[in-house]
C-alpha cells in the first residue's frame, strides 16, 4: 500500500495577540452553560467564505489586532475580509475584501490595524479542524474548540490543515464591491430593539441612553463591549437571572452600558434596556477602544427583514 499523503497546511510563525479558529458558532448547547462563539463580525466572515465559493459555516481564522504571520506550506487560494490589518504576502500588500493565491514557502503577515480591529482569513474548502459539540469555534473562557479542541488561541509552530484544491489559471481575484465595504473608522450608531425590561427604566434614563455619545472601553472583548459615557440610571430592582440574547444591552448599577457578544455568559440578571439589532453587531465588533458609539430606536420588523435578506444572500 502507498503512503497516505498528509493534508496541506499553513504554519503559525507568529500568532499575534488573538488568532482564533471560528465557524459560524455552537448552537443548541446554552442549557449546558456553553455559549455560541463564532465570528463576532459575521458579515466579514461570511464574505470571506462567499468569495471563495465555500459552503456556509466553513472554519476560518479570526485575527484580532494583527501582528500575526503564517507560512504557506502548500499552494492555496484564500480570501481576506474585515478590518484592514495591513496584510502582506512576502512583503507585498494584499487587497482587502478580495481573494488571492499563495504559494509554498511564502509568508502571509499582518501589521497593526489601520481600519477596524479584526480580519477574517478563509481558505478554499475551509480549514480542517475537528468539531467539538458540532462546531470548531474557539471559546477561550470555556476551553472549547479551536485547533486543539480545548479553546486555546493559535500558538506558534502549530499547523492549520486544509483540503488540497486546484488553483485556477489564469487567476482573477474576486473582490467585494465598494458599496458593501464598511469604513470602520466612522462613528457607529447601533439600532436598538427594545425588550420587556425596557419598561423598568425611567423616561429620563431612556432619554439619556438615546442622546448620549459613548466611547468603547479598553475592557471590551468577545464577551461584550463596555461603553463609557453619560450615566443611565439602572432600575433599583432585583431580577432573576435569565437567558441572554446576542446583542443584549445590560445597564449595571454604574449606569455604563455593556453590549453582549458571541462569548457572553448564557444567563445574567442585570437589567436590559434592549438588544442591538443583529445586522449592526459586526460594526460594533470592529470598533477599537475610544471609538464613538451612539444608540437609536430600531424598527423591529424592518430590521428583521434586512437580516433575513442578508442571511438568504449568504445561504444561511
Amino acid at each position: 500500500m502507498g503512503k497516505l499523503k498528509a493534508n496541506p497546511t499553513l504554519t503559525v510563525i507568529k500568532p499575534g495577540p488573538l488568532s482564533l479558529i471560528q465557524d459560524f458558532g455552537r448552537f443548541g448547547v446554552a442549557h449546558l452553560g456553553l455559549t455560541q462563539g463564532g465570528p463576532v463580525d459575521d458579515y466579514s466572515y461570511s464574505w470571506a467564505n462567499h468569495l471563495l465559493g465555500n459552503p456556509v459555516n466553513q472554519a476560518a481564522l479570526e485575527i484580532t489586532l494583527g501582528q500575526c504571520a503564517l507560512k504557506i506550506d502548500s499552494d492555496c487560494e484564500m480570501a481576506l475580509c474585515g478590518g484592514d490589518l495591513q496584510a502582506s504576502l512576502d512583503g507585498k500588500l494584499l487587497d482587502n475584501w478580495s481573494t488571492f493565491q499563495a504559494y509554498k514557502g511564502q509568508v502571509l503577515s499582518f501589521g497593526l490595524p489601520k481600519n477596524g480591529l479584526r480580519a477574517y482569513l478563509a481558505i478554499k474548502g475551509g480549514f480542517n479542524v475537528v468539531n467539538t459539540l458540532n462546531s470548531s469555534s474557539t471559546v477561550t473562557r470555556e476551553k472549547i474548540g479551536g485547533l486543539t479542541q480545548d479553546g486555546q488561541p493559535c500558538q506558534k509552530g502549530q499547523k492549520i490543515s486544509f483540503t488540497q484544491h486546484d488553483l485556477s489559471t489564469p487567476f482573477k481575484a474576486l473582490s467585494v464591491t465598494f458599496r458593501y465595504k464598511p469604513d470602520y473608522n466612522l462613528p457607529v450608531n447601533l439600532r436598538v430593539i427594545e425588550g420587556y425590561q425596557n419598561e423598568l427604566f425611567t423616561e429620563s434614563a431612556k432619554e439619556t441612553f438615546y442622546n448620549a455619545q459613548y466611547i468603547v472601553d479598553q475592557n471590551s472583548n468577545r464577551m461584550g463591549y463596555r461603553l463609557n459615557g453619560d450615566v443611565v440610571e439602572s432600575p433599583d430592582i432585583s431580577l432573576l437571572s435569565e437567558g441572554i440574547a446576542l446583542g443584549a444591552i445590560q445597564i449595571p448599577q454604574d449606569g455604563q452600558p455593556i453590549v453582549l457578544l458571541n462569548d457572553r455568559q448564557t444567563i445574567g440578571g442585570y437589567p436590559k434596556i434592549g438588544c442591538v439589532a443583529r445586522i449592526d453587531l459586526p460594526r460594533l465588533a470592529q470598533a477599537k477602544p475610544g471609538h464613538e458609539i451612539s444608540f437609536s430606536k430600531g424598527d423591529r420588523l424592518g430590521l428583521q427583514d434586512v437580516w433575513c435578506q442578508w442571511a438568504q444572500f449568504f445561504g444561511y
